[in-house]
């Protein structure tokens, strides 16, 4: 019996830590306060915009994290925690969890990950502020695209001139 519960225990140090190495962004929140509903709603926000959040022992993720070269970031890891790991858009789980916390004064950002950089509180919420994934691309492809324009007027700006010369030379020779 004590066999299986040790396995269960490898079982989750394993899965957190797997999290932690595939996410572009973890978020460490202390959720105390909150109620079901607020929760319920922290957990919808989350999940559509493909962000897993799950509330773990701190001894699992204190094997977890030291296991993932983390072992900074056990000194976060008092009171109940709950953490939110972001796989597509690190800006995304940040995002989310910084305006979560705005509405409900509650719910403390404690710490996160980021390209695997431990980062504090103001770090998250400056985070937080960038753009999305999708806004970033937007505007470097505008940015790309800006000079292309620019010198596609100029190219026409120059035939332009040439046609009215052209024109004028024409009519010159018929008077």
């Amino acid at each position: 019996m004590k066999e299986k519960v040790i396995q269960e225990k490898q079982r989750i140090v394993e899965e957190i830590k797997g999290k932690v190495d595939e996410a572009q962004a973890v978020v460490l929140v202390d959720y105390r306060g909150l109620n079901v509903e607020e929760l319920t709603e922290l957990r919808s926000k989350y999940r559509e915009a493909g962000v897993e959040y799950k509330v773990y022992k701190n001894t699992m993720m204190r094997f977890a994290f030291k296991d993932a070269g983390y072992e900074d970031f056990n000194e976060h890891l008092t009171g109940p925690n709950g953490v939110a790991f972001g796989f597509d858009d690190p800006v995304q789980v940040a995002k989310i969890t910084h305006e979560f916390a705005k509405e409900h004064e509650k719910l403390e950002i404690k710490a996160g990950i980021v390209d695997g950089k431990i980062i504090d509180i103001e770090e998250v919420k400056s985070l937080a502020s960038l753009p999305s994934k999708e806004v970033l691309v937007a505007q470097a492809l505008a940015g790309l695209n800006a000079p292309i324009t620019g010198f596609v007027n100029v190219l026409q700006g120059n035939i332009r001139n040439l046609v009215y010369a052209l024109d004028a030379i024409r009519k010159q020779q018929e008077a």
